[in-house]
């Protein structure tokens, strides 16, 4: 399906409230799936994404009940039964690296599979402290499908590359299955949902800095609150900040501080951006956003500010080209393995329209301000957040652009127009 978006000549007004969190969703129904009895999950995305982590762990003998739209009733005994065919994890690469883990030390053999893009993503990075630990994983060169060979693990001492929640949340979720102690310490902190809901659902977790600790340890079922997830609300962030007289309000955005990297960034940018009723919710922080229209100041992004907005730097990109000054993206080279080359997607395609982006090994220098023009196709190479990226910058260009397959939306994201159509 191909959308042509036009420029809206109004700001962007009113109060929103955008989908449950993608990666809470992914762990609220595996954590539930691995705990004894009934747990309750409430805010749940139906983005395909979460949907197929839902499916696989039905194939694994899971009861999961859909109460309503975005309530389920999970109830487990527990343990995981041999499934009757290969788990599709769809487009989902958490699904496929946190499931690795879960699936390593198990007493049954399993194979994962995905989709043509998913096919193509690395897995070496979980593959390898796995096969530490005593997994046994057969795949193609690293990548998908994943044969795993169900064995008795043992806990190590990783010392991770790269700063990645998929990467440790696999290794802690093997952790929970291992005899010993398993530590993993990152180059820097990256998003700690599992850990919060770990220990929320009663699992003593060691954490100092960047490491963090677990052992062989079960699960108690709970009720579990989903907050908005603050990557979905990151394109009206971005949207309102840059289209003239936009005043909106975001409500039940997820405040992780290892999640909002883009609100420092926007205060950093000289954004208006405020917090308001913050409060805590199933042990994450939770809050309403309010943003308006600003002029912005280029800036550096780079470091220990990278994985905590790894998701958002394509939106972020286009921000920067309505900025003052230069923005310069750097330490952002695993962009290059997302759903596709973001470094070179989104440098190609804001450029065609009409931004000042030069493309860097890991990452971007951005000139701004400059006026987007737009009068284009823009492919998104089955990357949803390209789709929503151009989204935003065809409501900014002064000629309408039309983005192909923009159906990709849907993996994360199935009601991202309808949310902008309630406030144009």
């Amino acid at each position: 399906m191909d959308k042509v978006v036009k420029k809206i000549t109004k700001g962007l007004t009113g109060t929103i409230i955008i989908p449950p969190d993608k990666s809470i969703s992914h762990r609220s129904i595996m954590f539930s799936s691995l705990a004894k009895g009934r747990s309750l999950i409430n805010n749940f995305s139906n983005g395909a994404d979460c949907l197929s982590t839902m499916k696989l762990f039905q194939d694994l003998g899971v009861e999961i009940t859909q109460i309503n739209e975005h309530s389920l009733e999970i109830f487990s005994t527990g343990h995981l039964s041999v499934p009757n065919t290969p788990l599709n994890c769809g487009n989902s690469g958490t699904t496929m690296r946190l499931c690795s883990g879960i699936l390593a030390g198990q007493g049954f053999n399993s194979t994962l599979y995905g989709d043509e893009s998913l096919s193509k993503r690395p897995m070496k990075r979980v593959i390898l402290p796995l096969e530490q630990m005593g997994a046994k994983i057969n795949s193609n060169e690293y990548k998908a499908p994943l044969e795993i060979t169900g064995c008795p693990l043992h806990g190590i001492d990783y010392k991770s590359p790269i700063a990645s929640a998929q990467v440790k949340s696999c290794i802690l979720l093997a952790g929970l299955n291992a005899e010993g102690i398993t530590t993993i310490t990152e180059p820097y902190k990256s998003r700690n949902h599992t850990e919060i809901m770990l220990q929320y659902m009663g699992v003593p977790i060691e954490e100092n800095d960047c490491t963090v600790k677990i052992q062989k340890s079960e699960l108690e079922p709970k009720v579990i609150n989903i907050a908005g997830d603050i990557s979905s609300a990151a394109y009206f962030i971005v949207a309102a900040l840059i289209i003239p007289n936009s005043d909106l309000i975001i409500k039940n955005v997820g405040l992780n501080p290892t999640r909002t990297g883009i609100i420092d960034i926007v205060k950093r940018m000289g954004g208006f951006i405020e917090i308001l009723d913050e409060r805590i919710s199933s042990g994450e922080k939770i809050g309403d956003i309010r943003v308006k229209y600003s002029d912005l100041q280029g800036c550096n992004i780079k470091g220990d500010d990278i994985p905590r907005l790894i998701d958002e730097l394509p939106v972020i990109a286009l921000m920067a080209t309505q900025a003052t000054g230069t923005t310069v993206i750097s330490d952002a080279q695993d962009l290059r393995k997302k759903e596709s080359d973001r470094i070179s997607t989104v440098t190609n395609g804001l450029n065609s329209i009409g931004a000042e982006i030069e493309e860097q090994n890991d990452g971007f220098i951005i000139n701004g301000k400059t006026n987007l023009i737009g009068g284009k196709e823009l492919d998104v190479f089955h990357d949803h957040r390209l789709a929503m990226t151009y989204y935003v910058a065809g409501l900014l260009c002064d000629n309408e652009i039309l983005i192909k397959e923009f159906e990709w939306v849907k993996i994360s994201f199935p009601e991202f127009e309808k949310i902008f159509d309630s406030i144009k």
